[in-house]
This record gives structure tokens, sequence and C-alpha cells, in this order.
């Protein structure tokens, strides 16, 4: 655990900073790295392939709510995400559970708890608070469909519900505006859907706050 490489990710500068303090404090962590948006995330990612655990916030600029953490657990499948959340609504906990992170630590959480999650997810186990919401079959739906997609192709539908149009997205990305409609016209396949607002349904399903229910109707 002293060689531990963790990536923080989270938008405030103070919460990281305090997060760092307490692992180093309790010896569990070696080099680490901060960033504070999903940007950054895929761009300390591709710096920096060697990372062992990620923290993640689900409220960064750039990101759809459990957004980030399909996009990690399709990039690098190997590294471990726990979510570091201040909404610890039993419902938000259980769909990071089934998004794929391996625990969950509300930012309310002693640092002591905080160390023992860290370490129960670097010895290969899970960490998650007393899960009452039931785990939900459209979740798993939705993961299974997502799965589908490429990471790039998961970061252009980001995008699309974002509204931006395949030159905005073509900059957004640093790729041929031409490359961007081949993944759109992948993603819509991919997903069985028919439009662009059909996929972008399924991003806003990621949204902590949405009903479970709430991407029924998006093809």
């Amino acid at each position: 655990m002293s060689q531990a490489r963790i990536l923080v990710a989270d938008d405030h500068p103070l919460f990281r900073a305090a997060v760092l303090h307490a692992l180093r404090d309790d010896g569990v962590t070696g080099q680490t790295a901060e960033v504070a948006s999903a940007s950054a995330l895929v761009q300390a990612l591709q710096a920096e392939p060697q990372i062992d655990l990620v923290l993640l916030d689900l409220a960064m600029p750039g990101a759809r709510g459990f957004s980030s953490l399909v996009w990690l657990r399709g990039e690098r499948p190997d590294i471990p995400v726990i979510i570091i959340s201040s909404n610890d609504h039993p419902r938000v906990i259980r769909r990071a559970q089934q998004f794929g992170a391996a625990g969950f630590i509300p930012k309310s959480a002693p640092a002591e708890a905080m160390r023992l999650a860290v370490e129960a997810v670097m010895a290969g186990d899970t960490s998650f608070p007393p899960l009452s919401a039931e785990r939900s079959e459209r979740d798993a739906q939705l993961a299974v469909r997502l799965a589908q997609l490429t990471p790039q192709q998961f970061r252009v539908l980001v995008c699309v519900a974002d509204g931006l149009l395949n030159k905005q997205i073509a900059y957004e990305l640093g790729v041929a505006e031409n490359t961007v409609k081949v993944h759109v016209t992948a993603i819509l396949k991919k997903l069985g859907c028919n439009s662009r607002t059909q996929a972008a349904l399924l991003v806003k399903a990621l949204e902590p706050e949405g009903e479970p229910g709430g991407w029924g109707d998006a093809g």
C-alpha cells in the first residue's frame, strides 16, 4: 500500500488536498496526482498509465453523473474506482456499484473510513456503505448497452448529450469531423437508437438525480 499510485479527481482543490493529506498521513499512498475535470482525467490517464486507484467525484466539470465512471471502466478496466461524493443517497450508492465502482465513500465520512475503503479496494475487495436500495435491472441493461461502445465513442456520446455539433465535437476531442460522423453512426447502431436525441437520453440517465426508469423510451 505504501507504493500505491492514486489519482484524485475532484473539482474542489481544498477537498483534493484534504484527501491526499489524509492518505499520506495514514501511509496508504506513494505517488499521487490530482485533476479537477473530466477532460483532465482523460489526459492524466493518457500521460500516466501506471495508476493503481482512482478516487472519483461525480460532479466534476465535463462529467454527466456517472459518465466518467462508465468511461473509466471502458478505458481502463484494470484500475479500480472509488466514488467519493456528497450525494450518498442509497440509490446513488447502488448505481455506482452497478456501473462498476469498486467502492463508495461519502464526503462526510471520517478519514479513517476513507483509509479502510482504500485498503480494502487495493486488496482486491469492494467497499460500500450498507446498501438499502434495490438493484435496478434498467441500470444493468443500460450498463450493458453502454459497454458496447469504445471509450472514444463514449466520449463522443457525452459530447452529443451536451448538444455539441460534429464540428464542435471534433474540436473538443482533437479529431477530424469525418471521424466524428463515423463514430456517431456507429454509436446509434450499437445503442439501437434512431436519433442523436435518443442516444443523449441514455447519457442523461447516468445523472445521479435521474429516476430509475428515465431512459426507458430512449430506444
